[in-house]
């Protein structure tokens, strides 16, 4: 295995691998999106990565409520007040026999419904409000607009939107605040003055539905929460309270106009300019107390300005413009497209969800399983000031709860949640407590961050979160007397999430993962100087041997029928292995021979269809390091992985769209087919493609 220095790692050998000359500004706003109507599922998004708003083809959301969405945005319904259960203390979860004895899981009790079905669906995020246009037309629709247009410029995250309302124009300026829930909003019009154009602010009710797509909240359940409002000269205050849950949006404009509401039976309310205003510019503050420094229009869109500038000049860049094909152009449309959209709604100070903050998936929660696929692309881009918004700290965050789940189920360490909210407590449900492949992640979060910051600083920022994680994993392990091996499972859940959990036992992808982890945990206490737990090396050099059926990888030991339709289906996790992963640092190397035909066997036996999101750039990853670089090209750009017109990773038939874990894995195969990995840095891209890239080093 080669190792490479800071400085070495900067060298390729493949290809041009150019590290200047590259227009960004040029590449970047040539896919900006634009619009002449709105989308029936994906807004156009302006914010930070803590906060979004979404808007239609008006610039605001007048005819589609897409979301305004945040960070700390989080709303509980009140606890049953029936059968006696009364606190999330009355939960107690199911016991499943492990291994010979009795481990009690965080899954629905029978006899608990209430209570379990309240902490599978709260909290749940909130859709702050809707903004848009009031035209004085109660059968207003979309289609009276006329010569509508609307671009995104992702160089400075402003929203250009353009249309004519009975021969009159408008035109709208859409901005968010860098480092603040605000947005700013300039209108120019003549309607202003004729008061024919108004613009109000509405409050949506969350919902208890696991999937709120393409909208967030309803608006007909005016009775359940209340709305005050509290109007001073040329700014407003409008109170939200939902049961215990209450926020402030504050409203400051520049022109004179007058603001009222709410109007009966609604939680609407209406800024409308006085005569003679045809221009009005307001800034609108979203934040969990009241605002007392809301900044200006002019404050945001200069902020704005700064910082996406900053941010497409700064980390890594790919340029395939040179590139004469049509594949080169529309990988480097997605690619583009994707980091903005993952610095819109996935850079955030807590781990995303997987709808980002476009509209809720799974109540607006977090999966911790699908971090990696959120989140690792960020560093491995060069934008580590965005992944350390959450990494390491949401894992120091956790640190307690997860110590006291494993201890409560008899375990050494942390075990980490999978379903989880701000809180940390993980959801119940069968797959959110049997599920295991998110233990590693630490490891490659730890591993990709020391490549680029190999310091001191580092390995302490790490250590306490990997020790506890690797006490888990080998105290997790269960040494099979019979085989002299230690075994993972049963019961347990492999990433594919469609095995009986009690048959489940040594999947192959999480026994490789398991390898790894621990391998970059005995070197993390080397590079301290520290010794490693005799444990973990003993669990590490024991571990089962990974399953193989046909000469090629199984996705369970014992698993029946693998390779006949009925099994080749959901995650192909098993290419990960030689994908995702590298190849073992340690025990016996990789069969490569079963590597090949487990790769051969996925593309010609696997079921596709029931594939989705992270699946295709994974399965691009083992191409690569396999050198196929043309089947690694044609699973980026399979049909069934789809990028809409703004560059959402659509959902598909399993999930709605946007499904962000597609957006971060493409970039993540992108950053491999750029800057190579160990033993094979460079450029890996089709021979006859010009392309310059800037900023990558090698992966693992």
């Amino acid at each position: 295995m080669l190792l490479y220095s800071p400085l070495l790692l900067l060298i390729a050998f493949r290809g041009i691998y150019a590290t200047c000359g590259i227009d960004r500004r040029h590449v970047v706003r040539s896919f900006n999106p634009r619009r002449n109507a709105s989308s029936e599922t994906t807004p156009l998004q302006v914010g930070n990565g803590n906060f979004a708003f979404g808007v239609d083809v008006t610039g605001l959301q007048t005819f589609s409520p897409f979301a305004t969405m945040s960070t700390w945005g989080w709303h509980n319904f009140s606890l049953p007040t029936t059968n006696g259960q009364t606190s999330v203390d009355d939960f107690t979860g199911l016991d499943w026999w492990t291994h010979g004895r009795l481990v009690n899981y965080n899954q629905p009790n029978p006899a608990e419904s209430e209570i379990s079905n309240w902490l599978i669906q709260n909290p749940q995020r909130v859709n702050l409000a809707t903004i848009g246009f009031s035209f004085g037309d109660d059968d207003m629709t979309e289609e009276k607009l006329e010569d509508k247009s609307q671009t995104l410029d992702l160089w400075t995250g402003q929203i250009s939107s353009a249309f004519a309302y009975n021969g009159a124009p408008v035109k709208v300026e859409t901005w968010a605040d860098s480092s603040s829930d605000t947005i700013g909003i300039a209108i120019k019009s003549e309607l202003l003055s004729a008061d024919s154009l108004g613009i109000f602010f509405d409050f949506p009710l969350p919902t208890r539905n696991k999937f709120d797509a393409p909208f967030v909240g309803v608006f007909n359940a005016t009775d359940q929460h209340i709305t005050s409002l509290e109007a001073g000269e040329n700014s407003a205050t409008i109170r939200h309270d939902i049961d215990a849950t209450s926020y402030y949006v504050t409203v400051a404009w520049d022109a004179n106009a007058e603001i009222s509401g709410p109007f009966d039976g609604t939680h609407r309310y209406m800024l409308k300019p006085l005569q003679g205003v045809k221009k009005i510019k307001l800034s609108v503050t979203f934040s969990p107390a009241p605002s007392t420094d809301a900044p200006s229009f002019a404050e945001i869109s200069t902020a704005s300005t700064s910082w996406w500038e900053s941010f497409w000049r700064s980390g890594a860049f790919i340029d395939l413009t040179g590139a004469n094909s049509p594949n080169a152009t529309e990988l480097q449309r997605r690619t583009i497209l994707s980091q903005y959209l993952t610095a819109v709604n996935s850079a955030s100070s807590y781990p995303p969800q997987e709808s980002g903050l476009v509209n809720n998936g799974w109540y607006g929660k977090f999966h911790l399983e699908m971090i990696l696929w959120h989140l690792l692309h960020f560093a491995r881009w060069n934008q580590f000031a965005l992944l350390r918004r959450s990494v390491p700290n949401m894992y120091g965050t956790y640190l307690e709860s997860s110590i006291e789940r494993a201890n409560l189920q008899g375990y050494d360490g942390a075990r980490w949640g999978k379903m989880t909210d701000p809180t940390g407590r993980s959801a119940p449900g069968e797959i959110n407590s049997l599920l295991i492949w998110q233990q590693p992640h630490p490891f490659y979060f730890a591993e990709i961050e020391y490549r680029s910051f190999p310091n001191e600083s580092t390995l302490k920022s790490w250590d306490e979160i990997l020790t506890a994680t690797a006490d888990f994993m080998v105290s997790y392990a269960f040494f099979n007397q019979s085989t002299k091996h230690y075994d993972l499972g049963s019961p347990m859940y492999p990433a594919s999430e469609n095995t009986n959990p009690n048959s489940t036992i040594n999947p192959a992808f999480e026994l490789a993962y398991w390898r790894f982890g621990l391998d970059v945990a005995i070197k993390w206490k080397e590079r301290q100087k520290l010794p490693a737990p005799k444990k973990w090396t003993e669990v590490r050099d024991n571990l089962a041997p990974l399953p193989i059926v046909e000469d090629a990888f199984a996705v369970y030991e014992g698993i029946p029928n693998m390779w006949e339709n009925t099994t080749v289906q959901d995650h192909p996790a098993i290419s990960a292995v030689f994908g995702l992963l590298p190849p073992p640092y340690s025990g016996p190397p990789l069969n490569m021979t079963v590597a090949r035909n487990t790769a051969d066997k996925i593309r010609d036996v696997w079921d596709l269809k029931d594939c989705w999101g992270w699946d295709f750039p994974m399965l691009a990853m083992n191409s690569l390091r396999l050198g196929d670089i043309d089947q690694a090209v044609a699973y980026l750009l399979h049909p069934l992985f789809e990028f809409d017109d703004a560059g959402y990773p659509v959902g598909g038939s399993r999930v709605p769209t946007p499904y962000f874990p597609g957006s971060s894995s493409f970039l993540l195969a992108m950053a491999m087919m750029a800057g190579g990995w160990d033993g094979e840095p460079g450029l890996h891209f089709p021979q006859d493609w010009d392309v310059q890239v800037k900023g990558f080093v090698p992966g693992l």
